[in-house]
C-alpha cells in the first residue's frame, strides 16, 4: 500500500433540507464549483448525486470531494474568507453534513 504524499481529499456528504429545490441545489452546486477557481490551495472539485440501490445513505443525496496538496491547504481553505461566505449559504439549505479528510493509499497488485 501506498500512501499519497501530501495529497488529502475533503470530502462533504450532504444531506439538503426538505424543500430545496433542484435549481437551488444547482446553484449551490456550481458556487462550490467554483470555489477552486477563488482559493489557490483547493486543486480539484467533484460532486454526485447518490446512485446507490443498498438504500444506507439515510437521507444523504449528494456528495462533494476537493482535493489539497496538504492538511495545511485544507486549513487554509476552511479559513479562506471565500469559503466562510459560501458554507454560510450552503449550510443553510442542508438539514446534516458528515465531513472527512483523508490522505488516499493506493494499493497496488
Amino acid at each position: 500500500m501506498e500512501e499519497a504524499k501530501g495529497v488529502v481529499k475533503h470530502v462533504l456528504v450532504a444531506k439538503f433540507k426538505e424543500g430545496t429545490t433542484p435549481e437551488k441545489i444547482e446553484e449551490l452546486t456550481k458556487g462550490y464549483a467554483d470555489l477552486v477557481n477563488r482559493i489557490e490551495p483547493m486543486k480539484a472539485f467533484e460532486w454526485g448525486k447518490d446512485v446507490s440501490f443498498e438504500n444506507l445513505q439515510q437521507g444523504f443525496t449528494h456528495v462533494f470531494v476537493s482535493t489539497f496538496e496538504s492538511t495545511e491547504g485544507v486549513a487554509e481553505y476552511v479559513a479562506h474568507p471565500a469559503h466562510v461566505e459560501f458554507a454560510t449559504s450552503f449550510l443553510a439549505h442542508t438539514e446534516k453534513v458528515i465531513v472527512v479528510d483523508y490522505k488516499p493509499t493506493t494499493i497496488r497488485f
